[in-house]
């Protein structure tokens, strides 16, 4: 089986939708993913997730569920300087590195900062749709693996976020979300392949063979959007500092 995640492409966070160069790597994507014999679709039931979908599923003539443990994780924590809400995975690295429980894929959510929100409660959530929806496509995830209940070579693709793209792929690799939310970047309209391995009859795991995959974008010389990124240097004024 292979299990494709799909980045929302370049968003309009406003109007929840996508830029025009959203726009435009959406069908930029739907040229690599419409040659693909997909068994399912699934989106987020956020606009920028369904928007880019759209494209796709409009070639193709498709239809595509909406599962909302998919939407944009959803977990604000208290920023204890200023006291306001914020979203758990965007910190200065000179701030989460000093936290040995943030490489803890048992305890990266125990911190007090994190237990200020409903982390856990709402990475629980992500974590049992997922499970939920491989069983539905033949795989029983017990303990680190899956039992291969019904082992096939389909291919599913989730259109959703960053955020929670990396909640799915710390549950089905075993790392710690706050390494991939801080180590990774997954550029606007990227693609994530796993591809499961059944070495032995009936125990298999998922591998991922790429990651935030944008060949689609430069095929066609289209530059990705910087989106998810931060400065290059720090004199870099004209790129993301904050």
């Amino acid at each position: 089986m292979k299990l494709i995640i799909i980045r929302h492409a370049d968003p309009d966070y406003v109007q929840d939708s996508l830029t025009e160069k959203g726009w435009i790597e959406a069908e930029l994507l739907s040229n690599m993913i419409s040659k693909m014999d997909v068994k399912a679709f699934y989106v987020s039931p956020l606009g920028r997730a369904k928007d880019t979908a759209s494209v796709t599923l409009k070639k193709m003539n498709r239809e595509a569920k909406v599962l909302s443990w998919l939407r944009e994780f959803n977990a604000p924590i208290i920023d204890k300087e200023s006291g306001d809400k914020r979203i758990p995975w965007d910190w200065l690295p000179s701030d989460w590195t000093t936290v040995d429980e943030y490489y803890d894929k048992n305890l990266w959510h125990t911190t007090s900062a994190m237990r200020s929100g409903n982390v856990i409660d709402e990475a629980t959530f992500v974590n049992s749709g997922l499970d939920e929806l491989l069983k539905e496509h033949g795989y029983q995830h017990e303990g680190n693996l899956f039992r291969a209940v019904r082992p096939n070579n389909d291919t599913v693709v989730l259109f959703c976020h960053f955020g929670v793209e990396c909640i799915i792929l710390g549950h089905l690799l075993g790392i710690s979300p706050m390494v991939l939310w801080h180590g990774f970047c997954a550029a606007p309209s990227s693609v994530t392949t796993l591809i499961t391995e059944e070495r032995r009859e009936g125990v298999a795991y998922f591998r991922m063979s790429s990651f935030g995959d944008i060949s689609h974008l430069y095929a066609f010389g289209e530059q990705p959007a910087f989106a998810a990124r931060f400065c290059e240097m720090f004199e870099n004024t004209d790129e993301r500092h904050d």
